[in-house]
């Protein structure tokens, strides 16, 4: 791992031991953004409420710990000069509709994903969509469960890497700006698992209150680019931040 900025030395994140449960996430992209914040037609709408149909049915599994719906908040148009110069390589994240389903076991997730209920879903989403991206994965590193009970900001942040065995480490190092900045104490970090063809190495998941508890600290902290991207890009890696909110 190269580090840039040495200067600037934040605490680790405390990192708790990750959990063993299995994760199906499966994004989608319906509506192009109009800047940084989604659009939200008849159409889409009418999706989100069968797929939460379809999901409260998938939720009664015996496999299933949890499903939860989500629909974009924000989703910022400018994502950096390496994404430009790598532009091909990878799918820009811009996915305003997610379906996570945590399973008991990581080996659950492949029964899960035969099961009627799941095609079900996935063909909604596929047929409705212009993109869809699924990836099964476990839980590689965590600062604490994501409390989906309730509404709040949840991030998954879509990283592209060079090399994916930088992600970690970078990953790891960088941390400790969110807890410090902005207060994160949650954290569930997706790492695909083997032979899934993914087009991003990691996804991180995490959960704040509000808007303001993350936004500002994104655009007016100089330590954001110094400290967290600058060490991004030296280690050829790119992060694709997507905010949402529990879709009801």
């Amino acid at each position: 791992m190269k580090i840039v900025n040495r200067h600037l030395q934040f605490p680790k994140a405390n990192l708790v031991e990750a959990n063993g449960y299995g994760y199906i996430h499966v994004a989608a992209e319906f509506e192009k953004p109009r800047g940084p914040f989604p659009r939200n037609t008849a159409r889409k709408r009418k999706v989100l409420i069968q797929a939460k149909e379809i999901a409260d049915r998938l939720q009664e599994l015996p496999e299933i710990r949890n499903v939860h719906l989500f629909e974009a908040l924000l989703i910022p148009p400018g994502r950096g000069k390496l994404l430009k110069q790598r532009q091909g390589n990878v799918h820009l994240a811009q996915f305003d509709v997610v379906v996570l389903i945590e399973t008991y076991a990581q080996e659950m997730s492949q029964q899960v994903q035969a099961h009627a209920y799941f095609q079900e879903l996935l063909l909604l989403l596929t047929e409705q969509s212009h993109f869809v991206h699924k990836v099964a994965a476990a839980n590689a590193r965590k600062i604490a469960e994501v409390d989906k009970s309730r509404q709040g900001v949840f991030l998954f942040n879509y990283f592209y890497a060079d090399d994916v065995n930088d992600l970690l480490p970078v990953w790891e190092y960088t941390a400790g700006w969110f807890t410090v900045k902005t207060g994160l104490d949650n954290s569930t970090l997706l790492l695909p698992a083997e032979g899934e063809a993914s087009q991003y190495g990691l996804i991180n998941h995490c959960r704040w209150d509000h808007l303001s508890d993350i936004v500002p600290d994104l655009l007016f902290r100089p330590t954001f680019r110094s400290y967290v991207l600058d060490n991004f890009e030296i280690n050829g890696i790119a992060a694709m931040p997507v905010l949402y909110k529990l879709f009801r």
